[in-house]
């Protein structure tokens, strides 16, 4: 056997164990709205937006009358950001609402959880009758390290087990981010603080 067709016969089986694997992990929930769960990130569990690339964490200016503390969410932009004054703001990368799911309003922080618990919504559970009825905290949790929980909706910011979805349009209406990102907002947000959602 030559050495290409043995290279070839390597990589076919590679490709093909990959395809089974992520196959057999393919199954969706609430807070993904069709990332598969539970899998790795190719950069690890925790993720990072933190160093480079177009969802970058970084410091902006950010003119406009907003308090000290607030949240805005530009669902366009697929960018949070966290108003620390003096026309300056703390940009994230999110994930946002797919289509049908995307929505726009003002709401304040009710709560903050580290490693959330996940119950899906009967109306996520009639969809998708497949899925869990709960989910302890953990790696393997779709709302991953943190969650800031927004009024008296089902809507959060939370982190995610899938990082690679952050700047994509594929939630059921939350916004995720990498769980380097929301521990950091989760450490600079207050319960009661003001979150402005533009869609």
């Amino acid at each position: 056997m030559t050495r290409l067709a043995a290279f070839v016969i390597v990589c076919a089986a590679i490709i093909a164990g990959t395809t089974v694997a992520t196959a057999q992990s393919f199954y969706e929930d609430f807070a993904s709205g069709g990332a598969p769960l539970g899998r790795r990130s190719q950069f690890g569990f925790f993720g990072s937006s933190s160093g480079s690339g177009p969802v970058a964490r970084t410091n902006v200016s950010f003119p406009g009358n907003f308090a000290p503390g607030t949240i805005v969410v530009n669902t366009a932009e697929r960018r949070l950001y966290f108003v620390t004054g003096n026309g300056q703001a703390i940009r994230y990368g999110i994930g946002v609402g797919r289509d049908g799911f995307r929505w726009g309003g003002v709401h304040r922080v009710t709560a903050k959880k580290e490693w959330p618990e996940w119950t899906p919504p009967a109306q996520m559970l009639r969809r998708r009758p497949d899925l869990p009825r709960h989910m302890k905290g953990g790696e393997d949790n779709p709302l991953g390290a943190r969650a800031m929980y927004l009024g008296s909706t089902l809507y959060r910011i939370h982190g995610s087990n899938e990082p690679e979805t952050i700047g994509q349009a594929v939630s059921s209406g939350c916004f995720r981010m990498v769980n380097d990102d929301v521990i950091d907002l989760y450490n600079r947000v207050s319960v009661g603080a003001t979150v402005i959602v533009k869609n």
